[in-house]
């Protein structure tokens, strides 16, 4: 199973986000628990060295920004997204892409993964054109929800659907991957919707499946492997100590049934 780290970035600062409530987010202060002693002279949030953190101190191999400025419709954080993408371990960047021209800019800035998510995409129509365009082996598709409800934000996609519709729309496109994530679980300890979770794996069988919003430790982790999920997004449980390096490395050891690999 992947752990990915996830570094929500604000204004140029990594934050710590709780429950999608964009402006209250505060720069991240620590990881594993204890004072985050790499700020250096910039102070707290420093995007660079919150991922170093990840990887250096917690065994991260995979990395996912969310440029919040530019799922907002702001100036976007290129030069923070390419400073984290230059550390080198693979990169989902959430950059609010709705087009081929601002996937293809997500792929030169560093990103492995490129996002593409319900809460910033015009249409069904440009999923697919983004997949085709780039690969959709490249291609994520973050179903973005709030207490489990599809956050939608255009009205060429229809509201009221189910999250496992949503998600087996975004697999017939040639999304390669699925994130689930439930904004109002993010950063407040909630736990995650496991049987929404069982219900997108059934709708979508044969994509890459993570899950994100609310995992609290190492038994969530478990939970979410015996569902089907691929992998975590993980932010808060890892900064703020719930999840240590010893917690990734035997999550990282279950496949998608919660059995141990070799």
């Amino acid at each position: 199973m992947r752990i990915v780290g996830v570094v929500d970035l604000l204004a140029g600062r990594a934050v710590h986000a709780r429950a999608g409530t964009r402006e209250l987010y505060a720069p991240v202060r620590a990881v594993a628990g204890s004072p985050f002693e790499y700020m250096g002279p910039t102070g707290p949030g420093n995007a660079v060295a919150l991922a170093r953190a990840y990887t250096d101190r917690l065994g991260i191999k995979e990395l996912y920004v969310a440029d919040l400025d530019a799922i907002q419709g702001r100036a976007p954080q290129d030069t923070a997204v390419a400073a984290v993408a230059a550390l080198g371990a693979p990169l989902w960047l959430d950059a609010g892409v709705s087009s081929i021209d601002r996937a293809r800019h997500a792929l030169d800035l560093g990103a492995t993964r490129v996002i593409v998510g319900l809460e910033t995409l015009s249409s069904y129509d440009a999923l697919g054109e983004i997949c085709h365009a780039v690969g959709g082996e490249r291609v994520a598709f973050s179903l973005d929800l709030r207490d489990g409800e599809p956050v939608v934000g255009s009205a060429h996609i229809p509201s009221g659907e189910p999250a496992h519709v949503v998600a087996a729309r975004a697999a017939s496109a040639g999304a390669g991957a699925l994130i689930v994530i439930d904004l109002a679980r993010v950063g407040m300890g909630a736990g995650i919707d496991l049987e929404l979770i069982a219900r997108v794996r059934e709708a979508a069988p044969d994509v890459t499946l993570l899950a994100g919003g609310g995992v609290r430790g190492p038994d969530d982790l478990a939970r979410l492997s015996e569902s089907g999920c691929d992998g975590a997004l993980v932010a808060t449980a890892l900064q703020d100590g719930r999840l240590r390096a010893a917690d990734v490395a035997a999550a990282e050891r279950r496949d998608r049934h919660g059995s141990p690999t070799r």
